[in-house]
């Protein structure tokens, strides 16, 4: 069985079992390897509402975001963030690494885009092993 496959089946199996995720972090073993899973907060941003702004205040608005960007990824709240593509309703993740949902949400309400009301956010708790990196 594929190891990706493999990993999948044993979270499900481990959220199933009643022990439930209370933590933030947990060890999960797969064979000889030990995963440490890290809780994660993923906010899905969306085609917002309002997106009437002229072009100067549309560009003000991104700069803003994209500030919001650098600065949250200074301070180790935000782990992974980029736009997805094509013109359907999801344009962009935020993958932050914080305490609580709650303040997943309130630093996704702060972004400049989502006051705006260009963008919306929904935030997830997501579960990753931790260190796991894109390739």
């Amino acid at each position: 069985m594929n190891t990706t496959i493999r990993f999948i089946l044993l979270l499900i199996l481990f959220a199933a079992s009643g022990r439930g995720f209370a933590q933030d972090e947990f060890e999960m073993k797969d064979g000889d390897v030990t995963y440490i899973m890290k809780k994660y907060y993923m906010c899905l941003l969306k085609t917002g509402p309002n997106r009437t702004q002229d072009s100067v205040t549309a560009a003000e608005i991104q700069k803003g975001h994209m500030e919001n960007i650098s600065r949250l990824s200074k301070e180790g709240k935000l782990c992974i963030a980029g736009p997805f593509g094509g013109k359907g309703d999801l344009r962009g993740i935020f993958i932050f690494t914080v305490k609580t949902k709650e303040e997943a949400e309130q630093l996704a309400a702060e972004d400049p885009a989502v006051k705006s009301g260009r963008l919306t956010a929904e935030v997830y708790e997501w579960w990753s092993a931790k260190g796991s990196t894109l390739k």
